[in-house]
C-alpha cells in the first residue's frame, strides 16, 4: 500500500468513528425517551390527572431538543459513504443501501411528519388523535433503528447476496434474508434495551434531582408526588432494560463468537488458546496495544466463565488470538497484494476495556435504580442530598456505555468493514483498507475531519446547554388547553 492511501485510510477512520460517536450518543435516547414520553401521555389520557401532563410536556421538550441536534449530526454519515468511503460503497451498494433507503423513505418519515403533529397540534388536534401521533414517532424512531440495525448487522454477517466476479459488486438476492439476518434479530433488541435503559436513567436521574431539591427546601412541596412518580417510572423502566440488556447481550456474545470469534477473543485478552475451560478475565495487565500479545497476563478471572458465554457449556473450547490470526490467515490470505502482512486481530487495548466499560458503566443505571426504589418505598420522597449526586453522576453512565459498545462492535470487526460469513456467503468481504475512496485526497479528508470536529463539538456543547436549561426549569405548571374550534387559526409551537 501507498503512504497516501495510508493516510487517508486513517483520517477517513478517524472522521467516520468520531461522527459516528457524536451521533449515536443522541440516538438512544430519542429510541428510547419517545416510547416514555408515549406512555406518560397515554397515562395523562387514562387518568387526566395533571401530573402525567406536566411530565409529558416536560421529557418532552427535553426530547424535541435531543432529536433535533440527532438529525443534524446524522445527515453527515450517510454523505462521507459517498465521498471518503466510495470503493465500499460501491462493492455493497446494492445490499447496504436497501435498508437505508427503508429507514429514509419509511421509518424517518414515519417520524418526523407525526413528531410535527405532535408538536403544532397539541391545542389543535383531539386528545386520542394527538396521543396516536407520539405513538406514531415513537413506533418511527424503532423502525428507523431496525432498519439501521439490519443495515449493519449485514457488515457484521453478510447474508442474502452472492459476489458477482465480473462487476466485483456485492449483489443482493433475498432482501428478506438481509432483514431477517439472525444478527439482526439478536442485536436489535439489545440496542433497544440499551437505548431504555438510557432513557429511564434520564427520566429517574432528572426526577431525583428535583425531588432532593424540593425536599430540602419544602417537605411538602406540591411537586413531590409528581417527580416521585417519574422517579419510580425510570427506575421500573432501568430495571426491566437491565435485564434485557444482561439476556440479549449473553445471546449476542454467544452468537459473536460463532461469527467473529477473533473480535470475542480481543474482548478477552486471549491470547493463547487454553488447554481447558477458558477463563472470563475481568482484570489483565500487559501490552494490550498489540505489539506484544504474548505479555497479556489475567490478574483477575473467574474460571470456566468464557467457556460458558461462547459455548453454553463451562468445558467449551475457546480459540485464543494466536491459533485464531492462523485460521483467518490461512483462509483469507497472509499477505495483502503489496506484501504485507495482514494483522487480524483487532487492537486489543480498544476491544478489552471497551467491552468492560461496556459494562462497568451500567452499574451506574443499577445502583440508582436500587437507590430509587429503596427510598421511595411507603410513599416517600427523596431528600438524601447525595442521591442528588449520584443521580448526576448516573445520567450520562449508559449514554457512555451505549457509545463504548459501539465503539467495541466496530472496532473489533476490524480488519474488515464487511466480516466474512464463514458459514454462507464467505466470498463477501471486504477489507477496510480497501473501502477507502482512491480519488481523496490527505487534505481533503484532513480539513473535513477537523471543520466537523469542530462542529460537532460546537453542537454538542449547544446541546449540553439546551437540555440543562430546560431541565433546569422543572416541570411546567399550566393547565392543558382546550382543543380550538377555530379552523382558521394556525398552529402554534407548543413548547
Amino acid at each position: 500500500m501507498k503512504g497516501r492511501t495510508v493516510d487517508v485510510l486513517d483520517l477517513a477512520r478517524w472522521q467516520f468513528g468520531i461522527t459516528t460517536v457524536y451521533h449515536f450518543v443522541l440516538v438512544p435516547l430519542t429510541i428510547g425517551l419517545s416510547t416514555l414520553v408515549a406512555i406518560l401521555q397515554t397515562a395523562w389520557n387514562v387518568t387526566g390527572k395533571e401530573k402525567y401532563f406536566r411530565l409529558t410536556k416536560f421529557y418532552g421538550k427535553l426530547l424535541l431538543i435531543n432529536f433535533a441536534l440527532g438529525v443534524a449530526t446524522g445527515i453527515v454519515q450517510e454523505f462521507q459513504f459517498g465521498m471518503n468511503w466510495s470503493e465500499y460503497s460501491r462493492f455493497v451498494g446494492d445490499v447496504f443501501g436497501a435498508p437505508l433507503a427503508m429507514e429514509a423513505l419509511a421509518a424517518f418519515f414515519l417520524e418526523s411528519t407525526f413528531l410535527g403533529l405532535w408538536i403544532f397540534g397539541w391545542d389543535r388536534l383531539p386528545r386520542k388523535v394527538h396521543l396516536a401521533t407520539v405513538w406514531a414517532f415513537a413506533i418511527g424512531s424503532l423502525l428507523s433503528a431496525y432498519f439501521i440495525i439490519a443495515a449493519n448487522s449485514w457488515m457484521q454477517h453478510p447474508v442474502g447476496a452472492v459476489y458477482n466476479e465480473e462487476t466485483g459488486r456485492a449483489e443482493m438476492t433475498d432482501i428478506w434474508a438481509v432483514l431477517t439476518n439472525n444478527t439482526t434479530l439478536v442485536a436489535f433488541p439489545h440496542v433497544i434495551a440499551t437505548a431504555f435503559l438510557v432513557a429511564g436513567t434520564f427520566v429517574a436521574g432528572i426526577a431525583v434531582y428535583w425531588m432532593v431539591r424540593h425536599s430540602r427546601k419544602n417537605k411538602d412541596h406540591a411537586d413531590l408526588p409528581m417527580y416521585r412518580t417519574a422517579a419510580r417510572f425510570g427506575a421500573v423502566v432501568m430495571l426491566l432494560a437491565g435485564l434485557g440488556v444482561i439476556i440479549t447481550g449473553d445471546e449476542q456474545a454467544k452468537l459473536m463468537f460463532q461469527q467473529q470469534p477473533i473480535k470475542m477473543a480481543a474482548a478477552e485478552g486471549l491470547v493463547e488458546t487454553p488447554d481447558g475451560p477458558a477463563p472470563f478475565s475481568i482484570l489483565s495487565i500487559g501490552n494490550l496495544a498489540g505489539d506484544d500479545p504474548a505479555s497479556v497476563q489475567h490478574l483477575i478471572e473467574i474460571p470456566g466463565m468464557l467457556s460458558f458465554m461462547a459455548t453454553g457449556s463451562f468445558d467449551g473450547e475457546v480459540l485464543g488470538l494466536e491459533d485464531l490470526q492462523e485460521i483467518y490467515a490461512e483462509r483469507y490470505g497472509a499477505t495483502t497484494p503489496d506484501g504485507e502482512e495482514i494483522e487480524y486481530r483487532p487492537n486489543l487495548l480498544i476491544t478489552y476495556w471497551s467491552f468492560r466499560l461496556m459494562i462497568g458503566l451500567a452499574a451506574f443505571s443499577a445502583a440508582l435504580c436500587v437507590a430509587i426504589f429503596w427510598f421511595t418505598r411507603k410513599g416517600r420522597a427523596i431528600d438524601q442530598p447525595w442521591m442528588k449526586k449520584l443521580a448526576l453522576i448516573s445520567l450520562p453512565m449508559p449514554f457512555l456505555a451505549a457509545s463504548f459498545g459501539w465503539i467495541f462492535t466496530e472496532m473489533g470487526r476490524q480488519p474488515f468493514v464487511v466480516a466474512p460469513n464463514p458459514d454462507g456467503v464467505d466470498e463477501i468481504m471486504l477489507m477496510t483498507m480497501f473501502g477507502v475512496s482512491e480519488a481523496t485526497s490527505v487534505a481533503e479528508v484532513a480539513i473535513s475531519l477537523t471543520v466537523f470536529t469542530l462542529l460537532y463539538a460546537v453542537l454538542g456543547v449547544f446541546w449540553f446547554l439546551l437540555m440543562k436549561r430546560y431541565a433546569s426549569e422543572g416541570a411546567p405548571s399550566p393547565e392543558p388547553e382546550e382543543v380550538s374550534s377555530d379552523p382558521d387559526r394556525p398552529m402554534s409551537f407548543a413548547y
